[in-house]
């Protein structure tokens, strides 16, 4: 048997974006991207809570703390851009090990679709340029996500 995610949308869905205001200009683009695309698969407004946090490694508590006031997935964005210290790995590290946490903690879906780019150019290709648009990207991968756990 071979089960993959549909692109449905569930009245009863409630979908978090937590964003991270750290590097806003890029950010807020990837939000705007992810929020316009959950409204083109036909969610509601009132299904979609939206967040900001003042970095990417505060992302996994809010992410948890909409799941615990009944989320039923998350989508994490931000832009971590290297800088010229070990700081860029361990904020790396530590958003992705909580965002995983809190996703294998309540078995819901958290959508990691935080950009760990080398420079702001690379951020700027993902959020519409060559490299497509990772937040409306995220957005189709919790719909899929949420289709694919109510089928297992």
């Amino acid at each position: 048997m071979f089960l993959q995610g549909k692109m449905e949308i569930q009245s009863r869905w409630k979908i978090g974006i937590v964003t991270s205001r750290f590097n806003t200009e890029i950010t807020e683009r990837l939000e705007t991207g992810c929020y316009e695309r959950l409204l083109e698969l036909g969610l509601k407004p009132e299904q979609i809570t939206r967040v900001r946090v003042p970095g990417a490694v505060e992302i996994a508590l809010a992410a948890r703390k909409l799941i615990d006031r009944a989320h039923d997935g998350v989508i994490a964005l931000g832009a971590v851009i290297q800088g010229d210290t070990k700081h860029f790995d361990y904020v790396c590290n530590s958003v992705e090990r909580g965002c995983t946490q809190v996703m294998l903690d309540t078995m819901k879906p958290v959508i990691f679709g935080v950009l760990t780019t080398n420079d702001e150019r690379q951020a700027e290709e993902r959020i519409g340029g060559s490299h497509g648009h990772k937040g409306r990207d995220a957005a189709d991968t919790v719909v899929e996500m949420l289709n694919l756990m109510d089928m297992i």
